[in-house]
């Protein structure tokens, strides 16, 4: 079992002695989440989500967060985007730091050195080599962003 999911079970267990009930609504979709995940990888065995599936399963949730709040706030619908804001802070509380865009740039120019790219052609095989690196740590779209200046 993943340390995450057993300290969002604690949580959860906290949060209904406590009668939190927005925390409680949020850390009970986590944990479906995290089930169908888990349902989705057995394939016949019984299998547990690792540390880093976890992660995949909260990143992803963390990300439906921040499209919600983006678009909520064009909309004008300010109420809506302060639920998700909660929503998305309770979900980032179980996640890693992240890696900064500094961070990020470092890997990336060590990668860029030892693969020797030197164009924007040359995306892919940095991103190949990169990802894995940062996967669980950082955000796609940074990445993305970092790699394009450094070879531009």
């Amino acid at each position: 079992m993943s340390k995450t999911y057993d300290t969002i079970l604690s949580d959860l267990k906290d949060a209904m002695k406590s009668r939190e009930t927005k925390k409680l609504q949020v850390l009970r979709s986590l944990k479906s989440k995290i089930l169908e995940k888990e349902i989705s990888e057995r394939k016949g065995s019984d299998v547990t989500l690792h540390e880093e599936q976890v992660h995949e399963v909260l990143m992803k949730a963390a990300k439906q967060r921040k499209d919600s709040i983006s678009q909520f706030s064009d909309a004008g619908r300010t109420d809506l985007a302060e639920a998700e804001e909660y929503e998305l802070k309770i979900i980032e509380s179980y996640l890693p730091r992240m890696l900064d865009e500094d961070e990020i740039r470092n890997i990336a120019s060590e990668i860029i050195e030892k693969t020797g790219a030197s164009s924007s052609s040359d995306m892919g095989k940095v991103m190949g080599s990169l990802m894995p690196r940062v996967k669980g740590k950082a955000d796609g779209a940074l990445v993305n962003k970092v790699v394009r200046e450094l070879l531009g």
